[in-house]
């Protein structure tokens, strides 16, 4: 099963008829959440649409990957008109790496950028500036599995060991770094061995003690017949976002209108798929490149909601940054000498389209 390479990034490069059909009744739940979410509201008054136009805007989202069955809340805004609701006219760019989708909105060949922490914060580290507008995964779903046979349950026990990652440019990569951090341990003191991406194999073989991976990587391998493991969680120690949306500096400052509105919009497809995950993975099968099965989609999906919704996002609003967390994040890399220079997280990220959706 194919499994989307997540958090890769180089800090050098940064890196008809009467018969009602199933599309029928995903679009009748589609509006049904759509007019409770209209009816439903905010701090701020009820979700606004944006005025008639002729000629809808158009709003380019790089993404770290190409469409994928976890996004379906993307796909939704799209086949429920959510997007056009507010103008838009939606265009996904897709991309091999958060890295990659910086590059495009850099480059001017996007508007927002879907992708992980860790290549914003390089970028940012040589000065190019940032801003993180929405939380889209606030909760870090990086692990560190190990056959239970192994004995290793807490990051002490890593000491010593062989550490696959997928590569030595992932976020699976810096999230063990920061695991061992958390109990006085450094790189140094395991051996990290770059295996691909989601490959359980040398750790089945024993050819690595321990595997660095994702809360997908580990589900797949699990479905594969990996047997019983003990699992560390990245976020026990430091519950890093997973993935933001991140635009430049310039169009923050002089495009929020089009992110406010593109942001409403994502914000109806995120809850419909919180509300209808069943209906989400038959959604997904029409525009994901892994979507051919529907329960591995409705799996993926479940784990995409659980990672979407935290405390924050429960008092505030989806899409909400806990701002001290950002704040240890970019203390962590620093002390870990991934970034050289510090930076302000009160500068780098925003909570203000939260409050406006």
């Amino acid at each position: 099963m194919d499994v989307e390479p997540r958090g890769q990034a180089d800090g050098a490069s940064w890196g008809l008829g009467r018969r009602i059909t199933r599309r029928a009744a995903l679009q009748r739940a589609a509006w049904l959440a759509g007019g409770l979410l209209v009816a439903c509201s905010t701090r701020t008054g009820p979700a606004a649409q944006a005025p008639a136009s002729d000629a809808p805007t158009k709003v380019r989202m790089a993404c770290w990957s190409n469409p994928v069955s976890e996004q379906t809340n993307v796909f939704a805004a799209q086949e429920f008109g959510w997007f056009a609701e507010q103008g838009l006219e939606f265009e996904f760019v897709p991309g091999a790496g958060g890295g990659d989708a910086l590059k495009h909105i850099l480059a001017g060949n996007a508007d927002v950028a879907f992708a992980n922490l860790e290549p914003m914060l390089f970028a940012l580290d040589q000065n190019t500036p940032l801003r993180a507008v929405w939380n889209v995964y606030p909760e870090n779903v990086f692990n560190i599995v190990s056959l239970r046979s192994a004995g290793i349950t807490r990051p002490e026990d890593l000491k010593g060991k062989r550490v696959g990652v997928y590569s030595q440019a992932s976020g699976t990569r810096y999230n063990l770094m920061i695991v061992l951090r958390s109990v006085g341990l450094r790189e140094t003191d395991v051996e990290t061995v770059a295996v691909g991406i989601a490959n359980f194999g040398p750790l089945i073989e024993g050819k690595v003690d321990a595997m660095a991976a994702t809360d997908t990587g580990l589900w797949a391998a699990q479905q594969q017949g990996l047997g019983d493991v003990n699992v560390i969680w990245a976020r026990d120690y430091l519950n890093t976002p997973t993935d933001a949306f991140i635009v430049t500096e310039e169009a923050y400052q002089t495009r929020k209108d089009l992110l406010r509105r593109f942001l409403r919009a994502y914000r109806k497809g995120t809850q419909w798929m919180l509300d209808h995950p069943d209906d989400a993975a038959q959604l997904a099968v029409k525009y994901a490149t892994d979507g051919q099965d529907t329960q591995r989609n409705l799996e993926i999906i479940k784990l995409r909601n659980a990672s979407t919704v935290n405390e924050g996002t429960r008092r505030h609003g989806l899409g909400w940054f806990e701002p001290e967390v950002m704040r240890q994040v970019e203390a962590t890399f620093y002390d870990l000498g991934l970034t050289k220079n510090r930076i302000n997280m009160d500068n780098v990220f925003t909570n203000e389209f939260v409050e406006a959706t």
